[in-house]
């Protein structure tokens, strides 16, 4: 069969490889110069891969098409993507959270590596070259159109990425060929990426704390509550904590979640208490923006002092108990309140895309287009950070590859 693969990431390098190692004839199309270009960012340039984990406990890690995904996570997991770069030629190694990366530390490695195993099974390469539109013929695939021709095709896999980086290439275009051909498309927003706060939050602007819980209550459920860390910023906050959190609020109108800090997870009440009293002894001539910085960072201290309606020119020896029960509430449950997340240039990955009703879990092909298959991040799927998205989109790539022209 001919096939065409649009877009050379993750999902389509692998798809491209899959379709071509079944003997299909392929060509990938990629408009930028250069294939695997989001990939060069990922994992701060040093790509994190995968997450080593076997499919049910990387099910867990997944936001949104679970169950959707379970069959592409068994049919290549983790173990199997790793067992392929190896056997390629790139040495990994497994770090912190079962977290994936090459020996090198270098994403292009990565891509120099799927690169050379595409061209081992035949895979043609069409660089800087986009594609205009989809032709199809009576709800089947009949070829696809570029600026100056068009290529006939049996089959078509649609791997172009979201809408995340779009200086990578991602620009949507993937959504738009799936909207003329009649799917419907989840609307699309940033997951991965820092969340807005009300407020100025520049005073504490660079500020990490390390082991907070951050916790997260609509109406009367708690959703989120982790330990880990948050960095300030002048916006509001980001780090890992903040970024797994948008992974499950994009979704929801953001005036009905409330956001609380716990800064000293590790002390009850009656122990941090304990705690504020010795300070206040050990310390009672001094004043309390200089005390409260044995507990937290000076600005961020006065954030909270600020929180309790304690002055901070106030002595320690001075200040009563009904002083230290709020500080005890702002310390133990600070309260932040969300505006908006971070747009597409800066979140990792998009949630929501293609609707995953519309294709086989199976295959990765339409259901109202024959020929037609979706994979990668154009699909209405995504997962926490640690490695898990770009896993998923190894395995749907491998899934519609290795479907195509065995139907």
């Amino acid at each position: 069969m001919n096939v065409v693969v649009i877009g050379g990431g993750a999902s389509g390098l692998m798809a491209a490889y899959a379709a071509a190692a079944n003997g299909n004839d392929v060509t990938l199309v990629e408009k930028n110069e250069k294939l695997g270009k989001k990939i060069y960012i990922t994992g701060k340039g040093r790509c994190n891969v995968t997450n080593d984990r076997p499919p049910d406990e990387f099910l867990q890690h997944v936001v949104h098409g679970e169950k959707f995904l379970r069959g592409a996570i068994y049919q290549f997991p983790p173990e199997r993507l790793m067992e392929f770069l190896e056997r390629e030629g790139l040495p990994l190694k497994v770090e912190r959270g079962n977290r994936v990366f090459p020996v090198s530390d270098h994403a292009s490695d990565v891509t120099k590596t799927l690169e050379k195993a595409c061209k081992r099974v035949g895979v043609r390469f069409l660089l800087d070259t986009e594609v205009v539109k989809i032709d199809v013929l009576q709800s089947t695939m009949r070829g696809i159109v570029l600026k100056n021709e068009e290529i006939i095709c049996d089959a078509a896999i649609l791997a172009t990425g979201g809408l995340c980086y779009p200086a990578t290439g991602s620009t949507g275009d993937g959504y738009r060929f799936a909207k003329d051909l009649g799917h419907t498309v989840v609307p699309c927003r940033p997951s991965l990426t820092g969340i807005c706060l009300k407020g100025d939050w520049s005073a504490v602007q660079g500020i990490t704390v390390k082991n907070a819980v951050l916790t997260a209550v609509q109406g009367q459920k708690t959703f989120f509550s982790e330990l880990g860390e948050m960095l300030f910023t002048h916006y509001g906050v980001s780090g890992p904590l903040v970024l797994s959190l948008s992974a499950l609020v994009n979704r929801l109108p953001l005036d009905a979640v409330s956001l609380f800090v716990d800064f000293k997870p590790s002390l009850d009440e009656k122990t941090l208490d304990q705690r504020l009293l010795r300070d206040f002894s050990e310390r009672k001539n001094e004043q309390m923006k200089n005390v409260i910085r044995g507990l937290l960072p000076a600005n961020l201290g006065l954030l909270v002092l600020e929180r309790a309606k304690i002055e901070p020119q106030k002595q320690a020896n001075s200040v009563t108990k009904e002083e230290r029960t709020r500080l005890i509430g702002a310390l133990k449950a600070f309260p932040l309140c969300p505006k908006s997340l971070r747009g597409f240039d800066e979140a990792v990955v998009t949630s929501g895309g293609v609707d995953l009703k519309e294709v086989d879990p199976k295959t990765m092909e339409s259901k109202k287009v024959k020929g037609l298959y979706f994979c990668g991040e154009v699909l209405d799927v995504d997962a926490f950070t640690g490695g898990f998205n770009l896993q998923i989109a190894f395995s749907t790539g491998f899934a519609a590859g290795n479907a195509v022209g065995r139907a």
